[in-house]
């Protein structure tokens, strides 16, 4: 029986076994984490070089680029490396990373859509203080708050996962190192730990999402009072782009984490996992320059100048 000081690596669940079908994943991932690169990098940089973009919610739009670029660099690359050298290895310190930043950017973007969401309740519902509620300081200080908070989310959660002791091999059963599926491998009078400081922050995470609810109800209810139709479709312009990401990147990550053990395999964590981790940081620009004229007038200025 192996615990976790004499563990030098852990073995990441394959895609596939055949060596046509490890290259065709390969394939797909790079295709995808360049069009995430390429999308997300482009936000970034119409935002910051654009000057009609310097308002409250499009800063918070170049951190979600920032987060969305920084999540799926920490899962797709070495899942990508693996695939291509035909192995399912990790180091031990590299599982801890992995986790640590997955951690992180995760957290850290749920927090940041929090923000947003209050951004645009704000500008909905109570427009004449917009300005003194959303000037620049309060802009940076909650974005700093939803970094901060995913840092001390992700700092807490993996020195709590890898202190305990793993007892159940060294396997995986992800394309990444992931908290639950190495809470698998830990001792089972041990990792109740883990599960209560889960639980918890689970709780905090719904009460998130309860206020994203929330404000979204007031929103509309707000849209709908609006009595030019040119007027509601503005508005709703401005809130669509955010509550598709907010639904997709719930959706998923709730089904990921709190599906009836019943219906769990393999198969399904793997997709599922793939739809939570890897399509959001891919699809969020693509929605925002869909539904946005001026994120859409920013990236052809920014492809006219190239």
């Amino acid at each position: 029986m192996s615990n976790s000081s004499s563990l030098n690596e852990f073995l990441l669940l394959a895609f596939a076994d055949t060596r046509e079908l490890q290259l065709l994943h390969f394939s797909l991932f790079l295709g995808i984490y360049l069009a995430a690169l390429l999308g997300n990098s482009l936000i970034i940089t119409a935002v910051a070089c654009d000057h009609h973009l310097h308002t409250p919610m499009y800063f918070f739009l170049l951190n979600l680029s920032f987060l969305d670029l920084g999540s799926i660099s920490t899962t797709v690359p070495k899942s990508m490396a693996n695939s291509l050298w035909d192995t399912r290895a990790i180091s031990y310190s590299g599982c801890a990373a992995q986790v640590l930043g997955f951690a992180i950017f995760i957290s850290a973007e749920y927090s940041l859509l929090t923000v947003m969401a209050y951004d645009r309740y704000i500008a909905i519902c109570r427009p004449l203080h917009y300005g003194t509620l959303m000037d620049s300081r309060a802009c940076v200080k909650m974005a700093a708050a939803a970094w901060t908070s995913g840092f001390l989310y992700a700092l807490l959660h993996t020195g709590n996962t890898f202190s305990i002791p793993l007892c159940q091999g060294n396997t995986v059963e992800q394309f990444f190192c992931e908290i639950p599926q190495i809470l698998k491998l830990s001792c089972s009078d041990v990792f109740l730990r883990e599960v209560g400081l889960i639980v918890f922050s689970t709780c905090l995470l719904f009460g998130c999402f309860i206020f994203i609810v929330l404000s979204y109800v007031q929103i509309f209810t707000a849209v709908l009072r609006i009595p030019s139709e040119q007027g509601r479709h503005k508005a709703f312009s401005m809130c669509l782009p955010h509550l598709a990401v907010v639904s997709l990147f719930v959706s998923t990550s709730f089904f990921a984490y709190l599906k009836p053990p019943s219906i769990s395999s393999p198969a399904l964590d793997l997709v599922v996992a793939v739809l939570y981790t890897v399509m959001p940081p891919a699809v969020n620009p693509l929605i925002y320059s869909m539904r946005n004229r001026e994120v859409k007038d920013a990236l052809k200025k920014l492809v006219q100048c190239a």
